[in-house]
């Protein structure tokens, strides 16, 4: 069985046994190392689950960073308190984009036309982007951030920072726009598959034609951990975990998984329409 917590710890032990360090998010921007995961946690729900991976990672002297959406189902004060509390970065999950067009179609409010309703999006984004960013800021002084993307929207959240500017704020990295993804390699587990970059529809990044032509293609965590093994994984990487799929429960496993495979399907046919 992949994607269970046993199988999340042997991951990051083939990591330590070959010599690779842990950053977070903000530590990698201020002061890089040469051999370094960047280990980012997107907490789209299930918020216990991210505390128990956070656990596992202190235990094994590992710091990442864990980027929590303002929603019920993901932002927890006790639990990023908890996870705080064990030497994590904690970011904000932005969707601000999404939420405001949500918002706005819900009143009915209509526009001239599409730059009108772009540019109207963007300002209410930005306000609400702020206000959400000191109510973390009362929990944890936030210093990057990470756009969550649902792939049934139009809009891209980062779109905001066409118009504005995050760094005012005293925020200073969004990992698809601060990392140079030439010089380090991506991973991530949406569509609960490390090579779900053919069902994702905003966590992708235009560098992965070149990996997949380097081989640099993996399947399932034992393939990646063979990989490391084998001196046959980069040297820099950004690894992105959504602690829900992750789990040692069989029922919740089961259910990680039914579901997941549900909206592959949809976002296979969202990306081939």
């Amino acid at each position: 069985m992949d994607f269970t917590l046993r199988v999340f710890e042997k991951l990051l032990k083939s990591f330590i046994a070959n010599d690779y360090q842990f950053q977070t998010f903000y530590n990698f921007l201020v002061s890089p190392i040469p051999k370094v995961v960047v280990l980012r946690h997107d907490i789209d729900c299930l918020p216990y689950n991210a505390l128990q991976t956070a656990v596992i990672e202190h235990q094994m002297g590992i710091k990442g960073t864990y980027y929590f959406r303002v929603v019920p189902e993901s932002f927890n004060e006790s639990i990023i308190n908890q996870i705080a509390d064990l030497g994590q970065e904690i970011g904000y999950h932005y969707e601000n984009m999404d939420s405001v067009s949500t918002r706005f179609r819900g009143k009915g409010i209509k526009f001239k036309n599409a730059e009108e309703e772009r540019e109207s999006i963007i300002d209410a984004a930005y306000e609400e982007f702020c206000e959400n960013l000191e109510r973390f800021r009362i929990i944890y002084p936030v210093k990057t951030i990470c756009m969550h993307g649902s792939p049934r929207s139009k809009w891209d959240n980062k779109e905001i920072w066409r118009t504005y500017d995050y760094r005012k704020l005293g925020i200073i990295g969004e990992p698809y726009i601060d990392i140079d993804f030439n010089e380090m390699f991506y991973l991530t587990d949406t569509g609960r598959r490390w090579d779900g970059f053919r069902y994702s529809v905003r966590d992708r990044v235009p560098q992965q034609q070149k990996w997949i032509e380097q081989g640099l293609v993996f399947r399932t965590t034992n393939d990646i951990i063979k990989a490391v093994n084998e001196n046959r994984f980069p040297s820099k990487a950004m690894i992105t975990i959504h602690p829900q799929r992750w789990t040692n429960n069989p029922v919740l496993w089961s259910k990680e998984l039914l579901a997941q495979n549900t909206k592959n399907v949809v976002k296979y046919l969202i990306i081939h329409a």
